[in-house]
């Protein structure tokens, strides 16, 4: 016997959950949500073999729907619990000297021993800062709202005060401003503002709408310009708090989580907006540093 869909192509039998009338959800979007891990991190889980659905190895492509049974590395993942868990974000001051990373094989500070643990899923770096920049890191336990926060296609603003070593020419703020060719493509800065210093040591403040690697330096270096000081100041609208020392954290209000989730088009959780987190240093953190 032959299954057919309207177009008349041919259905194989052998996926049961293709028959199904609701599709679902991909699941490497499903358990980014969760806070497994970022998408691109479980699609590599995937290709791997690392994740299966009804014990099936997962593949690109395959769809979550209600009921389904997921396993990562063998073990069950409670999608239904899991999915009650509140999207939570994180602001933290990353100091210079920290990588932004879970492990470092040469054995360098990670910034996620200083945070506070989640009670479900982890905390996923919404972009990366290099060991030398310091300043403003977004962290979320929700997989999705980190991807969006990182794609492309979103163009969020970055903006950072940079001190740089060289004199600094009108020409030379034009061609940032209009674009410059960098080894990966194009790429310049959308504001440039002076903000202080003298002589060969004069700071500015720059916004772009990319993050590619090491992008506000190389743009300098463009121009036979040394960074000898990078600091994140804002990113998503969300600006560095001035008190929040190095090494610190606060979490977001719901209501700024909310504001934060509409803007790359996601859906706000109902009850997110009527619990009430409140802002909080890592206290935790700060009476280990204490010691």
């Amino acid at each position: 016997m032959r299954i057919t869909n309207r177009r008349n192509k041919t259905k194989a039998p052998s996926d049961i959950r293709s028959f199904r009338g609701d599709a679902g959800e991909r699941i490497q979007k499903v358990l980014a949500r969760l806070g497994l891990g970022s998408r691109r991190e479980i699609e590599e889980w995937i290709k791997a073999g690392r994740i299966a659905i009804n014990g099936k190895p997962a593949e690109l492509g395959d769809r979550y729907q209600k009921g389904d049974r997921v396993t990562l590395n063998g073990r069950p993942v409670d999608v239904a619990k899991r999915s009650e868990a509140l999207t939570r974000v994180l602001v933290y001051h990353k100091p210079i000297g920290e990588v932004v990373s879970r492990r470092d094989p040469e054995g360098r500070p990670v910034i996620f021993t200083r945070l506070p643990k989640p009670a479900t899923g982890r905390w996923i770096a919404v972009g990366r800062l290099d060991i030398n920049t310091q300043g403003l890191l977004l962290l979320t336990n929700n997989g999705e709202l980190a991807n969006r926060l990182m794609h492309p296609s979103r163009e969020i603003e970055r903006e950072y005060a940079v001190r740089v070593l060289g004199r600094v020419s009108d020409e030379m703020l034009t061609r940032l401003s209009n674009g410059v060719l960098l080894e990966d493509g194009p790429a310049r800065f959308e504001t440039i503002e002076s903000a202080g210093g003298e002589g060969a040591n004069r700071w500015f403040r720059v916004t772009l709408k990319e993050g590619r690697n090491r992008i506000v330096r190389r743009l300098w270096e463009s121009q036979g310009i040394t960074v000898s000081r990078l600091i994140r100041t804002r990113f998503a609208g969300i600006g560095l708090p001035p008190r929040l020392r190095a090494g610190a954290s606060y979490e977001l209000r719901a209501e700024e989580v909310g504001e934060l989730m509409r803007s790359v088009g996601l859906e706000v959780e109902k009850t997110a907006m009527v619990r009430r987190i409140g802002r909080h240093a890592d206290d935790k953190g700060a009476r280990s540093r204490r010691r």
